[in-house]
């Protein structure tokens, strides 16, 4: 039987504090083993947050980004700019539920049009220049004491930060990694949450937006066979879509898998969610002569 959301979150306090026991004692082997299970709690912790009652799948496996299913109030009908009666929401949390829509690493300005189409709250792209770094400063200060961490995608080569690209820290790695193919593995995605999302909210009776609309059909125009004529079909999108990924999956997902090992085994845990900084890459392939 799968553990509840509280037991999760009291089980996440307790890695919490036994990882600063283990931190003070400076013993490196159970601080990794605590890491560790902290990933895997949290995982847990996000997984069974988005299977709460009226929650729905993302989208189907496409092979490019972790399918977590989001919570209920991403089912909002609110109208864009609209406020909550308590007050604003945290940008992170703004992110974390339009990536979580997404189910793949996006771009601040996709974030940002994804909220305005689904969320109560408007979310001004500026605002995101700095939170990756925000969130690299909590996580270097504090480890894992937040559910989960808004951080970079890496590029596959260098494990350096994807640039202008955001992702969750409790995706598996490798759908955090943007191999060759990746971009388009990952747009694919991105059109099937959002087909999906408009697919749940019609089917519970809810109007989309207008913004909601537009933006599905920015996906359609660049899927072949997603929408040869003026009527949008979030099915028909997300078949177009399942079968062009299906194309992509195993190359892009062998790249994604063999950089995702690299980084497991040369970067610490703050690289592996923050990525390597460029500096250092360069430094790097000066010392071994390389450019």
């Amino acid at each position: 039987m799968s553990a509840s959301i509280e037991e999760l979150e009291r089980r996440l306090a307790e890695l919490r504090a036994e990882l600063r026991e283990a931190l003070r004692a400076r013993d490196t082997a159970a601080a990794s083993r605590i890491r560790r299970a902290l990933r895997e709690t949290e995982a847990a912790w996000e997984q069974a947050l988005g299977a709460e009652p009226d929650g729905g799948p993302v989208a189907a496996d496409l092979g490019s980004a972790p399918q977590t299913p989001p919570p209920a109030h991403l089912l909002s009908t609110a109208q864009p700019g609209a406020r909550s009666s308590g007050g604003a929401i945290p940008v992170r949390e703004q992110v974390h539920q339009s990536l979580t829509l997404l189910g793949a690493p996006g771009s601040p300005k996709l974030i940002s049009s994804v909220y305005e189409a689904f969320f109560t709250e408007p979310l001004v792209a500026t605002k995101l220049a700095s939170l990756r770094r925000d969130e690299e400063r909590s996580f270097s200060a504090q480890g894992y004491a937040r559910p989960y961490y808004i951080c970079a995608a890496l590029t596959h080569d260098r494990l350096t930060p994807a640039r202008g690209l955001l992702a969750v820290s409790v995706w598996p790695l490798d759908r955090r990694i943007v191999a060759p193919l990746s971009p388009r593995a990952d747009f694919l995605a991105h059109a099937v949450g959002v087909a999906e999302q408009i697919r749940r909210l019609t089917s519970a009776g809810h109007a989309p937006s207008g913004a909601a609309w537009r933006l599905l059909r920015r996906f359609a125009l660049n899927i072949p066979g997603a929408y040869d004529d003026e009527k949008l079909d979030p099915e028909r999108i997300v078949t177009a879509a399942h079968a062009e990924a299906e194309v992509h999956r195993e190359a892009d997902n062998s790249q994604r898998r063999a950089a995702a090992s690299r980084a497991l085994d040369q970067l610490s845990d703050a690289q592996q969610l923050f990525g390597v900084p460029p500096m250092r890459n360069v430094l790097g392939n000066a010392a071994d002569g390389t450019r």
